[in-house]
């Protein structure tokens, strides 16, 4: 892999990791056409994207950053104070959304740890998987955009909310379904305006996407048998896409939330179909690999 591929992988990361049109899908197809995926060792991709996922986690990190300090020092100050004793209600906006995070994000670590053998293989990696998953998720989103009620804030998201939000954040471990597509789908469903949705969207890949990423740079350098390696992809390679994916994503975060106050996620529904159906006819034809 050159530098100039990386740059382009980082681009493609972060352009596509907040947009709910599956970075994974984009990431698989660019690396299928560039060749910088080996067959015999799918687990080095799934690595590969996990890292360089810290990228854009740490946009939202940055672009967040007041809410994530108040969110800790909330959460602090309930724990000091005895406020986690009282009723959720009663909790300070910062303290409720923290622990919905924290909710949210126990279904994926679950279901993510348990089944990450299949995740790292070979069948994450088809395409057929993943033009089926973009068309479904369109679907869905198509579906919600069309009954949700679009009217609570994210001061009224509950602990139930949070839960059932990360319960659809495990479906984006099917490649092609997008993280963010899968969140901000289930927001929408619960009647969340867009822009709350995107929003909790976000932040509650913080602990899901870090938690993943150090996994896999873990995994990397582990030198016992079973350690996943990605030298062959080249580390100078992968911290060069992270730090763009990085740069890449913070833009993307502002682009989205601004888009999302005055337009719906239609267009979004409209790319999903199309580029799902380009997959399967290119399959058809034999111009690409399952």
């Amino acid at each position: 892999m050159s530098i100039l591929i990386a740059i382009v992988l980082g681009i493609i990361q972060g352009l596509t990791e907040f947009l709910p049109i599956s970075s994974t899908a984009h990431l698989t197809l660019a690396g299928k056409l560039l060749g910088t995926i080996d067959v015999t060792h799918p687990e080095s991709w799934t690595a590969f994207i996990a890292i360089m996922q810290l990228g854009t986690m740490t946009a939202v990190i940055v672009y967040f950053w007041r809410d994530v300090v108040r969110m800790i020092v909330a959460t602090v100050k309930g724990i000091a104070s005895g406020t986690l004793r009282t009723r959720f209600s009663t909790w300070p906006l910062d303290l409720r959304l923290a622990a919905t995070i924290v909710v949210g994000t126990l279904p994926v670590a679950v279901i993510g740890f348990s089944a990450r053998h299949i995740i790292e293989g070979a069948l994450t990696k088809s395409i057929p998987v993943i033009a089926s998953s973009l068309i479904i998720l369109a679907a869905l989103l198509w579906i919600a955009e069309k009954v949700a009620k679009h009217q609570r804030p994210l001061e009224q998201l509950g602990l139930v909310d949070g839960f059932l939000i990360g319960v659809a954040q495990t479906l984006a471990l099917i490649p092609g379904s997008s993280r963010s597509g899968t969140t901000i789908t289930g927001g929408l469903f619960l009647g969340l305006t867009r822009e709350a949705a995107a929003r909790f969207s976000f932040l509650l890949s913080i602990p899901a996407v870090f938690g993943s990423g150090l996994f896999e740079v873990y995994e990397a350098f582990h030198t016992s048998p079973g350690g996943t390696d990605v030298s062959a992809l080249g580390i100078p390679n992968l911290a060069v896409s992270t730090l763009v994916s990085g740069v890449c994503g913070y833009f993307a975060i502002a682009w989205l939330l601004r888009y999302l106050m005055k337009n719906t996620t239609m267009i979004f529904v409209w790319y999903r179909l199309a580029l799902g159906a380009l997959l399967l006819l290119l399959l058809a034809m034999g111009a690409i690999l399952p």
